[in-house]
């Protein structure tokens, strides 16, 4: 197999690349963060502009490429700590409407959405489900032809800037039953939606989504009634990719500051990258980064497998063996740093938040593990 870029993807990766680094700084990323909004519309859609906002939508509503084309983006996100809501909108939201939505919510949704005028978030988590896909207690009663939905979402990543929601809800069923399982698509303006929004540990904005006798009409649905849990789970896989591929361009721009740092870094007035002990760390943390990259590149060309089986535990493999280099990356990184390291002035600490909160973003580490164990028994 080819695992060489095509001209095209190398172009987007270095445009992307060259943007953030020039237009997203660190001091200007840390004013985005502490706005009453939490983040940048002028951004935002200039993210749109660029067309990374329509990766793997229909070209007939604005977009283009596909997963390979959105991870390239996604890392050098992740390079640039980019809090606006890149996986939560144009990867969960966006998908979940590309792969289920019918062709009225296609058209009213997706040129908004690849044009960055809309935001649109999934809303599947609870309180009590842990990593579990498939415990929905929140309800959606059909009523005078259309539904009645109640329950609360928890942890929705970029519920305070979203436009709608598409709202996983139980229609049949026992709370942890795998059918009975519907996709729902909310406008935020729909009388008894509520978000209690919060700021994350990397600073991005999240929060849980309150849902107090919701009036849909019968289009609201997405898909087929009662099974929604496969398109749920191929939602979060795909997810997990891109986040995978945010975490590898965070764990890059640490290792290259370390680098630089210990260069610099002086004791016994020689740079502190002279000293073996410290070269051997640089080399792991290498080894670390290269593995990882290869990891995100497996997990991309799994991402649309035809045997959801195959992808789920090619992607599980991914999330679970990335997030332990992750951590160890970050770790190494602010060690190597020392006490400066941790200080909000130094952008090293930010990293280790954001490569801190991925390892436990749509699923842990641990949770991966035991899944990828648990459908290679069944392969």
């Amino acid at each position: 197999m080819n695992f060489d870029l095509s001209e095209e993807q190398k172009m987007l990766r270095d445009a992307a690349q060259k943007f953030l680094r020039t237009e997203y700084r660190f001091d200007a990323r840390n004013q985005i963060v502490a706005s009453a909004s939490g983040m940048s519309r002028e951004h935002w859609q200039r993210f749109g502009e660029f067309g990374w906002l329509g990766l793997g939508l229909p070209e007939a509503h604005g977009g283009f490429g596909g997963v390979v084309e959105l991870i390239q983006i996604a890392e050098a996100m992740g390079a640039a700590l980019v809090v606006e809501p890149y996986l939560a909108s144009t990867v969960l939201g966006a998908q979940a409407l590309t792969r289920a939505g019918s062709a009225a919510q296609q058209a009213a949704w997706l040129p908004g959405l690849a044009s960055g005028q809309r935001i649109l978030a999934l809303a599947h988590g609870e309180a009590d489900a842990r990593h579990e896909l498939s415990y929905v207690i929140t309800r959606a009663t059909a009523k005078d032809g259309g539904w009645l939905l109640s329950g609360r979402k928890s942890g929705v990543l970029g519920a305070p800037w979203a436009d709608g929601f598409v709202v996983v809800a139980r229609t049949s069923g026992a709370a942890d039953e795998r059918q009975g399982i519907s996709l729902f698509l909310v406008s935020a303006k729909t009388p008894g939606v509520q978000v209690a929004g919060y700021r994350s540990y990397d600073g991005s904005r999240a929060g849980d989504l309150i849902l107090e006798q919701v009036v849909l009409g019968a289009d609201a649905l997405l898909g087929t009634e009662g099974e929604g849990l496969g398109l749920l789970e191929h939602l979060v896989d795909l997810g997990i990719v891109a986040a995978c591929a945010d975490a590898l361009g965070a764990m890059g721009a640490l290792l290259r500051k370390t680098g630089e740092y210990v260069s610099t870094r002086k004791q016994f007035d020689v740079p502190i990258a002279s000293f073996q002990v410290i070269q051997h760390r640089l080399v792991d943390m290498f080894a670390a980064v290269e593995a990882s990259r290869s990891l995100v590149l497996m997990a991309a060309l799994h991402a649309d497998h035809a045997d959801a089986a195959t992808r789920s535990r090619a992607v599980s493999a991914a999330k679970s063996a990335i997030g332990e280099r992750a951590r160890y990356v970050a770790q190494q990184a602010v060690q190597l740093h020392g006490g400066v390291g941790m200080t909000d002035e130094l952008d090293i600490g930010h990293y280790f938040r954001r490569l801190t909160l991925f390892c436990n973003l749509l699923g842990s580490t641990d949770h991966h593990l035991q899944r990828f164990a648990a459908l290679r028994a069944e392969a």
